[in-house]
């Protein structure tokens, strides 16, 4: 899928203010980061710019930030790892404020190469989340020209994905997207627009309301679609099926039987969980020791909850996997944080990585699992985005690429 914007390649940087928005919402745990793919992912645009002798202003939200700006949601620490990684340090400006006097001192006295990072852009509250004028106008004031690279946030309308390209191209600047936006773009959008067949998407997760837009899209472009996870039992008792105390969407039935229909009509296959694991109560603590058994999907006892896919289902999928070209995998087969009920995103991840196949992992939950069981490195692409790539899976255009300048 050719992305007609412009990248960071189209614009000259020399001597010019670059605001660049990443993706740094990072796992913290007492201060100290846990996973820093985001941050390596963002090192290629970063270095780019420094390169070829521009100013890098960093920008990027980190939680959810609900009781106002906090040192436990301060980037602080993620100046400190981005200083070791570039071997340069990377200038910190605590102010809560953002885009205030700090800011403003900080960025005056930066020469060429120089990297600044701004707080949490999310401790401006609505004005952030809400794309307002005054705050996207003030990080624009700070720079010359834009780069988002921050595909984890793209799906998002905010003052710092969006908001801030309008005042930037008011006052002559370009607008561009950085390596990684433009290579988690080529990857989800060739996957989807002009795979290599066969091609075969696995949806797993909870919620089957999420990702009901998702299968309608993808049942148009691929050649099977495997679904797992709790949604599953969803698609079971809409045909008909008991599914005894399994998590179930019952507004969402009639939706899954016009994707099981529209399945047939457009001769897709559409495959579902045979068996099931089940337990008479979810774990609780989650990952606590759990007594399980595997029951056919025709037979789940009416006291008991399915929890993850079974091991004949393990085995179907991973047979539709063995001779698949291109697959595109977002969402968990079941309850993985549980070391028992991990089995069958285990049986996923595994036949993903033996297969010749190009494998798209859609971010979040699948990403973290892939990663956890240490198949990572064997995946074709992770995406760094969980909500964006499923909303890019769904064929919505993401506010982030939209922003940008057109070639």
């Amino acid at each position: 899928m050719a992305l007609n914007k412009k990248t960071i390649d189209d614009i000259n940087v020399k001597g010019r203010r670059v605001l660049v928005r990443c993706d740094f919402n990072v796992p913290l745990k007492d201060g100290a980061i846990t996973d820093e793919t985001r941050i390596v992912a963002a090192l290629p645009t970063i270095k780019k710019i420094m390169n070829d002798g521009g100013r890098v202003i960093l920008c990027s939200h980190l939680g959810k930030v609900k009781n106002g700006p906090n040192e436990g949601e301060s980037l602080a620490p993620v100046a400190k790892s981005l200083s070791e990684k570039l071997g340069k340090e990377v200038v910190f400006v605590s102010d809560y404020h953002v885009t205030g006097e700090a800011a403003a001192k900080a960025v005056e006295a930066m020469k060429d190469g120089d990297v600044i990072l701004l707080q949490n852009t999310r401790f401006r509250g609505a004005e952030e989340t809400k794309n307002g004028e005054e705050f996207s106008r003030e990080l624009a004031d700070l720079a010359d020209d834009y780069v988002c690279d921050a595909f984890g946030s793209s799906h998002r309308a905010h003052a710092s994905v969006a908001g801030v390209t309008k005042f930037i191209t008011k006052k002559g600047g370009s607008n561009a997207v950085g390596y990684l936006m433009q290579k988690e773009i080529e990857f989800l959008g060739n996957a989807v627009e002009n795979p290599v067949r066969p091609f075969v998407a696995i949806l797993g997760g909870a919620k089957v309301a999420d990702k009901l837009n998702v299968i309608s899209n993808l049942l148009e472009k691929c050649d099977t679609l495997i679904i797992g996870g709790g949604m599953a039992y969803t698609f079971l008792k809409a045909q008909g099926k008991e599914i005894g105390n399994s998590l179930v969407d019952d507004s969402e039935l009639d939706s899954c039987k016009e994707m099981m229909e529209k399945a047939e009509k457009l001769g897709k296959k559409l495959l579902l969980p045979v068996d099931t694991t089940v337990v008479s109560a979810f774990p609780n603590p989650i990952d606590a020791p759990v007594d399980v058994e595997y029951v056919s999907t025709d037979a789940i006892p009416a006291d008991k909850e399915g929890v993850d896919i079974g091991p004949e289902t393990c085995k179907i999928y991973s047979e539709a996997v063995k001779n698949a070209k291109t697959v595109v995998w977002n969402g968990p087969m079941g309850v993985f944080e549980n070391p028992t009920l991990a089995a069958g995103t285990i049986a996923v991840a595994r036949a993903l990585a033996e297969t010749d196949a190009t494998t798209i992992i859609g971010g979040g939950d699948s990403a973290a699992a892939v990663n956890q069981l240490g198949f990572g490195d064997k995946m074709t692409h992770i995406s760094t985005g969980g909500g964006a790539s499923l909303e890019f899976l769904e064929g919505k255009a993401l506010p982030g690429v939209v922003a940008a300048d057109d070639k």
